[in-house]
C-alpha cells in the first residue's frame, strides 16, 4: 500500500511539473460600456481549446444588473469565427483549432448612459490541461494510475509536438535571416555601386568643366 502512494505521489510530481509547460490564461479586467478588449492566444493546429468567462457582480448576493452584459467572439489569425454569444453575462466555448496561428477572443461592452465599468473573469486553457480531467475519470470508471498514465502520456505527446513546432519556427526564422541578410548584401553592393557611378559623373563633370574653361 505505501509503495502504491508512493508511486502515484512521483505520478503526481511529474505531472505537475509537465503541466508547468504548457499556457494557461486566467485574467480579470475590467471593462467599460461602448468599448473593446481583445486577448489573443497562439495555439497550434489541431490543439485543443476551451474558454470560460463570467461578469463579477459588483453586488454580491444581489441580481446582475442589466447593463452588465458583453458580446463575445472567437475568430482566429484567417478571419473565421469559432464563438459568438450576444448580450450575455457569462459563457463557454471550446474547439480543436484547424489551423495554426492567433486566435483572437474579443468582449464588447454596449453604451449605456451613464457610463459603466464591469470586471470579466477569464479563462482560457490550451493543450493537454484543457481536457476535463474529472470526466474522463467517471466516464471511464478506470483507477487512479491509468488515469495518471493517460495524463502523462498526453503531456509527453503534447511536449512532443510543441518540440517539433518549436522547431519548425526556428527553420522558418533561420530562412529569414539568410533571406534577410542576402537581400541586405545586394543592396549594400547596389548602393557602392550608385555611388562609385556618381562619384565617376562628377569627376567626369568637373573634368568637363574645367576644359572648357581651358584650366586644365
Amino acid at each position: 500500500m505505501g509503495i502504491r502512494i508512493q508511486r502515484q505521489s512521483l505520478f503526481l510530481i511529474l505531472v505537475t511539473a509537465l503541466l508547468m509547460w504548457f499556457r494557461v490564461e486566467s485574467i480579470r479586467f475590467d471593462l467599460e460600456s461602448g468599448h473593446t478588449k481583445c486577448i489573443s492566444e497562439d495555439i497550434k493546429a489541431k490543439a485543443m481549446t476551451v474558454g470560460k468567462y463570467h461578469i463579477v457582480n459588483p453586488n454580491e448576493g444581489q441580481p446582475l444588473p442589466d447593463s452588465h452584459k458583453v458580446t463575445v467572439r472567437v475568430t482566429s489569425a484567417y478571419g473565421n469565427n469559432y464563438h459568438y454569444s450576444d448580450h450575455v453575462s457569462e459563457g463557454t466555448y471550446s474547439f480543436h483549432a484547424p489551423e495554426e496561428g492567433d486566435y483572437m477572443a474579443c468582449f464588447f461592452a454596449s453604451d449605456h448612459k451613464p457610463a459603466t465599468t464591469m470586471t470579466v473573469d477569464f479563462d482560457w486553457k490550451s493543450g493537454v490541461i484543457s481536457k476535463d480531467w474529472t470526466n474522463v475519470a467517471k466516464k471511464g470508471s478506470v483507477e487512479l494510475m491509468e488515469i495518471e498514465l493517460k495524463k502523462m502520456f498526453d503531456t509527453v505527446q503534447s511536449i512532443h509536438d510543441e518540440m517539433f513546432y518549436l522547431r519548425e519556427r526556428e527553420e522558418e526564422m533561420q530562412f529569414l535571416n539568410r533571406s534577410t541578410n542576402s537581400k541586405m548584401a545586394w543592396l549594400s553592393f547596389l548602393s557602392l555601386a550608385v555611388c562609385l557611378s556618381v562619384a565617376g559623373l562628377q569627376l567626369w563633370h568637373l573634368k568637363s568643366f574645367f576644359e572648357k574653361k581651358k584650366l586644365i
